[in-house]
């Protein structure tokens, strides 16, 4: 089921055709502008893009406005209650305890030489729930505390676990780019998320495991000296946390939900009954987010000794810190939206059609040109799937999921110093800019290159 339908109709161009490419072409220029020298907020930047955009190109100062509007609206009302749902059930996560849980549990089962691999797999889970930012949060402690344990190279042991949370981040909803990308082509959500993690794998595993071997070399940093060891916290009274089997039921219950009823509409596309009904409202991406909210709040609470009171507490706090994502991601519809009424998406999308070259390649380069001028993932898949839109009506169900993870891959492209992430990485390592460069800055040139290998080389089987 897509979030948002596509057009079925193209819109009558606002202007002439080069008019219109030259209203898009500047217009882009004027938000990677204002987000890269001014400094403006990515919402306000998108906003004013888009409406110029819109003016630029022949529509009407309050039709552009209107239009804007619509697009916002229509966002938020598939996206935005998704991201706050994901937002509640990773604080909850967090709160409880639930992710430390599986983070003890897989690490005191793992050899050193197994290391590398389990904190790849540590990013992923903690990156499947979670908005990137609060992810990394929560992983450099465990990442600094591993390697001062095991005696491994810090790069060793940071790398992969950065890998696996970068790729969760870019490739797989309900992160706010994969959804937003999804709302926009009208792809199927459960089916891009079982591509997104079938691509995610071996992405993991070459930025990760592998690349860290070459980046412990280019960067031999000590352990920096930040945090407690659990053996320095001797006397410290022991946690109430969820058990490892409950903390992994929670983060899984509503991929398996969606996957369920997208592998149903494959499988079985004409089976009626009251299970058909009830697997497509249970794998509903909005219900099956809120079941996972439930489920957190009855579970993980318990298990982690949070009263109502804390539930309560922990929903409320996690809000405000999506309440600015919340704003870029409309904008981002905003934008699309103004590219579909004036005709320039359909103009574009012609020229891409007509030139030969791979429509996914494509979004690709679009997505990693804005993520290297912007140093944000969200500003590019935004743009890029707004670009890419109208050829999506004329996709396949499959086609339009492997347009998402095209633009995904090409988001996280060489994070660099205009990337918040990049200098919040630096200093948690206690890298130098050239260090950072090459390693967390490759690995994402890696990670990119790599999933969009993986996209192409399943387009070529579906």
């Amino acid at each position: 089921m897509h979030l948002i339908a596509a057009a079925t109709a193209a819109p009558t161009p606002s202007g002439s055709e080069a008019q219109l490419i030259i209203a898009a072409l500047v217009g882009i220029a004027v938000i990677v502008g204002l987000i890269t020298w001014l400094k403006v907020h990515p919402f306000l930047a998108l906003l004013l893009g888009a409406v110029g955009v819109g003016i630029g190109a022949g529509l009407a100062p309050g039709d552009a406005v209107t239009s804007f509007g619509a697009g916002f609206g229509s966002t938020m009302t598939s996206v935005g209650i998704l991201i706050g749902l994901g937002a509640m059930f990773g604080k909850l996560l967090s709160d409880s305890g639930g992710a430390d849980r599986i983070v003890d549990t897989l690490i005191t089962r793992a050899s050193p030489r197994a290391l590398p691999w389990v904190m790849a797999l540590i990013g992923a889970l903690i990156g499947l729930p979670m908005f990137f930012e609060v992810g990394l949060v929560l992983l450099i402690p465990v990442i600094v505390l591993v390697a001062r344990r095991s005696g491994l190279p810090l790069m060793r042991i940071a790398i992969p676990a950065l890998a696996g949370l970068s790729a969760m981040h870019a490739l797989v909803p309900p992160h706010p780019g994969p959804l937003l990308a999804v709302s926009t082509v009208g792809a199927d959500l459960g089916l891009t998320l079982g591509l997104g993690v079938l691509v995610a794998i071996p992405t993991v595993i070459v930025a990760g495991p592998l690349f860290s071997k070459l980046a412990a070399r280019w960067a031999p940093v000590p352990v920096p000296e930040l945090f407690v060891s659990k053996e320095e916290e001797k006397d410290a009274p022991a946690r109430l946390r969820p058990s490892f089997a409950n903390a992994l039921v929670g983060i899984l219950l509503p991929v398996v939900l969606m996957l369920a009823r997208s592998v149903r509409e494959a499988a079985l596309p004409s089976a009626t009954g009251a299970w058909v009904d009830l697997l497509e409202f249970l794998g509903t991406p909005m219900v099956a987010l809120t079941v996972a909210v439930l489920y957190a709040m009855v579970f993980y609470a318990r298990a982690g000794g949070m009263d109502k009171a804390a539930v309560s507490k922990t929903l409320g706090a996690s809000l405000p810190d999506v309440a600015g994502i919340l704003l870029i991601v409309g904008a981002g519809g905003g934008f699309k939206q103004v590219l579909i009424d004036t005709g320039i998406g359909t103009v574009i999308g012609d020229a891409v059609s007509e030139s030969g070259v791979s429509v996914l390649l494509v979004a690709w380069f679009v997505a990693a040109l804005v993520r290297v001028a912007t140093g944000s993932a969200t500003v590019a898949t935004v743009t890029a799937a707004g670009i890419m839109a109208p050829l999506a009506a004329d996709m396949s169900t499959p086609e339009a999921s492997l347009l998402v993870l095209a633009i995904g891959s090409g988001s996280v492209f060489l994070s660099h110093v205009n990337d918040a992430g990049f200098w919040l990485i630096k200093e948690y390592l206690g890298t130098t800019v050239g260090q950072n460069l090459k390693t967390w800055g490759v690995m994402e040139c890696i990670l990119s290159v790599t999933g969009l290998a993986g996209v192409m080389l399943v387009s070529l089987v579906i």
